[in-house]
């Protein structure tokens, strides 16, 4: 990554396309190389979007960050403001059009979004944001927070939801990387016009029970909920 970015770095300076440029090098690197040197093939299923759209993502692994980058024309992500400050990835990030927020300031960062890409100040591409707020391993439970639901609402636009098994082949933790097919999945978008405690519940239904299945076909089996 730092090899990269540094290389990248004079283009990246003055040109957004430069920074998306070199982060997608990135990405396809770390996927072919995944395929050489593990076996860790990666497939694309369903229609990926193309306009400016919301997508809300199952997140197992860092591995899924760079396979969905890859597969969206022009990805940007809902980011912890502290990620801002890591070396490389916090400028490139902010090239991007990434926004960086403060917990409980994410309504303000948006609306500011949405006002830049409607000046013409910020490029319109697809909005990630991950529903449960950071990394969960295959077969744990865990909520989705409300902010999805709010950002769908401020946005008015598709929400598209994406299901995963990446999580059993580059687990979240450790340097373990297992041979197998990777897969992402892009669901039929939700229109915009829902409320909010219908889209989340569509969301976790869709994304979860998706997930499941993909793991299931690389041969997962989750462990029975304890009495």
């Amino acid at each position: 990554m730092a090899v990269v970015g540094l290389l990248f770095l004079p283009w990246a300076l003055f040109s957004s396309r430069g920074a998306r440029t070199a982060c997608r090098f990135y990405a396809r690197w770390v996927i072919t190389s995944a395929r050489l040197l593990c076996g860790l093939r990666t497939e694309i299923r369903g229609e990926v979007p193309q306009g400016e759209v919301l997508v809300a993502a199952k997140h197992q692994s860092f591995f899924d960050i760079l396979v969905i980058f890859a597969a969206l024309p022009k990805a940007k992500f809902i980011m912890k403001r502290e990620l801002i400050y890591a070396p490389v990835l916090g400028q490139y990030a902010l090239r991007l059009g990434c926004i960086p927020v403060d917990r409980g300031k994410r309504g303000a960062a948006v609306a500011k979004m949405k006002a830049d890409v409607e000046k013409g100040l910020a490029e319109p591409g697809q909005l990630v944001i991950y529903p449960q707020g950071t990394r969960v391993a295959p077969g744990v439970v865990m909520p989705y927070k409300a902010g999805i639901g709010l950002l769908y609402q401020q946005l008015e636009q598709p929400c598209v939801p994406v299901a995963t098994n990446i999580g059993l082949f580059w687990p979240k933790r450790g340097i373990l990387r297992r041979p197998g097919l990777a897969v992402v999945e892009f669901l039929p978008p939700i229109a915009p016009g829902k409320s909010v405690s219908e889209v989340m519940k569509r969301l976790e239904t869709e994304i979860e029970s998706n997930s499941n299945r993909l793991m299931a076909e690389a041969g997962f089996v989750s462990a029975p909920p304890q009495a």
